[in-house]
């Protein structure tokens, strides 16, 4: 997040105001819209060859406005009348402020947003900064622009928005390098013991019935693992004592329209993946394609008889093994460190957050965020502090002992 601590000409940022007027001597050409629902064809013209995270694709961005009807907002920067550099974003109340966010709130991770490839290769922050002052103008309702979670970089290429005042984010996401492919893999994180283990899971499962791993491919097997998927979830969230992210209804209509729509694609950007073990789903992942980087955005067990055996365990096994089969170079994990993830995970990668406060309330909100996110970085890098957090926090929920494969949250 920016944190901006420039000065304040009444309620607006006087640094902010300013940058409108600041773009550099090369900027002939450059021009700032800012609109609302009615850009959304043009931000999904602009997707087709721009480069930009899986959570700022015209696929996310287009489910999300017609399933939850947030109040949106398409800011773009052109040059010569193209697209260079797009934000599609959505203003929610944060107590009484409001706040300009990704579209998906907590969902979207490793943000990088809508850019044409060649204008990456120079990037004009003072334009981006003209950018953000257009949003001020437009919306004189927004108290703070928050990009959170943001990629340091995405197919080696730097995220532009790093030059702007940020700060790293509380939780590090992890990946495991497939250099190699599997057999390579297993060589360097242990392997055997992941092998035996499988082998032994397999016994488990046949033991009770069959089992198979399930590739959702038609709109009936969306519904059903998504179904699962909720129902996974809303049990986790309930033991762990914390709000559940995918209890709305919006929320899970997006993720259903947002996989449904996917299926109509060569090779689809969202993909869903489900261990069923005697005609039960014991497993569920959603992920997404981003160039050869495949990432795992959830993932959930059933709090069952066999939920002991690790089953999401085993669905990772085999949802590796066949990233590796398909050419990937990346399985990413995303937000969160957690034991079962360093169990395959050679690779970190600290996202950063920017902030750009519009008021004085705005202000305020952004420095709460920043040591928000001090004291949550400190806590979860405390092994023994976090481990009493969660064990509060269980207790706070009526459970007394950790659930299997506890979310980091």
């Amino acid at each position: 997040m920016v944190d901006a601590t420039a000065s304040f000409d009444g309620k607006r940022l006087a640094a902010i105001q300013a940058s409108s007027r600041a773009l550099r001597g090369d900027a002939a050409g450059l021009s700032v819209s800012v609109t609302a629902a009615e850009g959304l064809a043009a931000y999904a013209a602009f997707c087709r060859s721009a480069l930009c995270a899986p959570a700022q694709s015209a696929a996310w961005v287009l489910n999300w406005a017609a399933e939850v009807k947030p109040d949106l907002l398409i800011a773009t920067l052109e040059l010569e009348g193209k697209p260079a550099f797009a934000l599609a974003l959505e203003v929610v109340r944060r107590g009484p402020l409001r706040v300009a966010q990704f579209m998906g709130g907590r969902h979207a991770n490793g943000n990088f947003c809508a850019s044409e490839p060649q204008w990456l290769i120079n990037p004009d922050i003072t334009a981006v900064r003209s950018m953000l002052a257009a949003i001020a103008r437009s919306r004189p309702d927004i108290d703070l622009i928050a990009l959170e979670r943001l990629l340091p970089d995405l197919d080696g290429i730097a995220n532009p928005l790093a030059s702007l005042d940020h700060f790293a984010s509380p939780n590090l996401s992890l990946a495991v390098d497939l250099s190699g492919g599997f057999d390579a893999l297993l060589l360097r994180a242990s392997g055997k013991r992941k092998r035996k283990k499988h082998r032994s899971q397999t016994r488990k499962f046949e033991a009770v019935g069959s089992h198979r791993r399930i590739e959702a491919s038609s709109a009936d097997e969306v519904e059903r693992l998504l179904d699962a998927f909720f129902e996974m979830k809303e049990q986790r969230f309930r033991k762990m004592g914390i709000a559940n992210v995918f209890g709305d209804d919006r929320t899970r209509a997006f993720f259903r329209g947002l996989f449904t729509q996917a299926l109509d694609e060569d090779k689809p950007c969202f993909v869903l993946h489900g261990l069923e073990v005697a005609g039960k789903l014991r497993a569920v992942t959603g992920s997404s394609r981003s160039g050869r980087r495949l990432i795992c955005e959830f993932g959930a067990i059933a709090e069952d008889d066999l939920a002991n055996t690790s089953p999401g365990d085993f669905l990772f096994f085999d949802n590796i093994q066949d990233a590796c089969r398909s050419g990937f170079a990346v399985y990413d994990f995303s937000v969160g460190d957690e034991p079962y993830k360093r169990l395959w995970c050679d690779i970190e990668t600290r996202h950063f957050e920017v902030l750009v406060p519009l008021t004085l309330k705005g202000r305020a909100l952004g420095l709460a965020l920043r040591q928000g996110a001090r004291l949550k970085a400190f806590v979860k890098n405390s092994p023994m502090i976090w481990r009493l957090t969660k064990m509060l926090r269980r207790k706070a929920a009526g459970q007394a002992q950790p659930t299997a494969g506890e979310d980091d949250a």
